[in-house]
């Protein structure tokens, strides 16, 4: 390839010859700082930010706690997974308190913490002779090949085909569907989202968490639930399965639990987590002293103010989506989510909305052709969602021309 055909459309400098790997669909800006749930461009640009990273940047940008530990944690910010460091027991213990008493192994990234779940399954399957792993229709659970086998999309999976045998799709939302797999395939394992988030902001039916875990149990088979998008606060609690009351055998954690450091974790009972043995699992930068500072700040923020703050600001949030499929009933057919997750459901292509809102300076995605979702930092406040919901309504408003 040329050094002139990489040249990408932009004014931004850094938008210009580069030998980036073209993986990603990226949008003509170059991002330069931000502030709480601002951020601006390299040409001065404003933008109201209701991605944050993809759930990632949950404390915003440049937040206090995340500036401090970012200071205290330059005194040692990684040593490998062959010494102790107080950082992360600290977060082990934390997390640990939260769950009540589950096992921690720290990775970084959600993709990881998946991969990290089905190897645990696995594992245990191995001790009664299983291996099928069951995964739900619609389902992400990440990129790699495992993670990427439970994920039955075909335009994910397709390119790299043969993919890791004995995974099976089950429909999502069907009882009946799971307990007829379940019987057929006997597996170790299953891995369900509370909501599906690259799945279009799809909520599973009230009720079926709670089904599917004491299904699954009683056929012997672990359940992971998969809140790399939907935990860390996000739905308004410290896990979007806690609207059941379930007790899962894995639960997996990534994305806004580092404030954009890269941090992900597979929490296990410890009855399950015995079944990894030494050398059977790890990573060279989990959890590392950075990572780990970083992690403890977002969680006592949650703990003493943020769960508040995002049961406040939920409602606000939901309010401003029903004013929208009110006032544009054309185009707007509806809305879902919890918490600060949310989808607009749309009937004009959403990618058209994405585009004519960042001109318009608010940033939002499309993870279906017919869904914006929403993942705003969870600190922002009501100036922020008066924001969304002025440009919302200017984009919508060209979109009825």
């Amino acid at each position: 390839m040329r050094d002139d055909e990489r040249t990408v459309t932009g004014k931004g400098q850094a938008m210009g010859k580069n030998h980036l790997i073209p993986v990603y669909g990226r949008y003509p800006v170059t991002l330069s700082h931000g502030q709480g749930a601002e951020v601006w461009d390299d040409n001065g640009k404003h933008y109201w930010d209701f991605l944050a990273g993809i759930g990632v940047n949950s404390l915003g940008y440049r937040h206090k706690r995340v500036l401090a530990a970012l200071e205290k944690a330059q005194s040692l910010l990684h040593t490998s997974n062959l010494f102790w460091h107080h950082p992360g027991i600290d977060l082990s213990n934390k997390m640990a308190e939260i769950t009540g008493g589950y096992l921690s192994l720290w990775v970084n990234s959600g993709t990881e913490a998946n991969e990290a779940g089905i190897k645990l399954m696995r594992r245990y399957g191995k001790s009664v002779g299983r291996s099928a792993i069951l995964s739900l229709s619609n389902g992400f659970h990440g990129r790699t090949m495992g993670s990427l086998s439970a994920t039955f999309v075909s335009a994910y999976q397709d390119p790299f085909t043969p993919l890791v045998p004995d995974f099976h799709e089950v429909e999502a939302g069907s009882i009946t569907a799971l307990e007829e797999a379940l019987n057929r395939f006997h597996p170790c394992g299953l891995l369900l989202e509370p909501i599906q988030g690259e799945g279009g902001v799809v909520p599973l039916p009230p009720g079926y968490l709670s089904q599917a875990v004491k299904v699954a149990h009683d056929a012997g088979c672990l359940v992971l639930i998969d809140e790399v998008q939907t935990g860390i606060g996000r739905s308004g609690e410290w896990f979007g399965f806690q609207t059941e009351k379930i007790e899962p055998d894995i639960i997996t954690v990534a994305k806004g639990l580092g404030a954009g450091i890269p941090i992900g974790g597979m929490l296990a009972k410890e009855e399950v987590a015995q079944y990894f043995r030494p050398g059977e699992h790890g990573s060279t930068f989990g959890g590392n002293p950075l990572a780990s500072t970083v992690a403890l700040e977002v969680l006592d923020w949650l703990a003493t103010e943020g769960l508040d703050h995002i049961r406040k600001m939920a409602p606000v949030m939901e309010n401003t989506l029903r004013l929208l499929h009110q006032e544009f009933p054309d185009l707007v057919s509806g809305y879902r989510g919890q918490g600060l997750m949310w989808g607009l459901v749309v009937r004009t292509p959403a990618t058209w909305i994405v585009k004519e809102a960042l001109d318009q300076g608010l940033i939002v995605n499309a993870p279906k052709p017919d869904v914006i979702r929403l993942l705003p930092p969870l600190i922002i406040d009501e100036e922020a969602v008066d924001a969304f919901y002025t440009i919302m309504t200017k984009v919508l408003q060209r979109a009825e021309k």
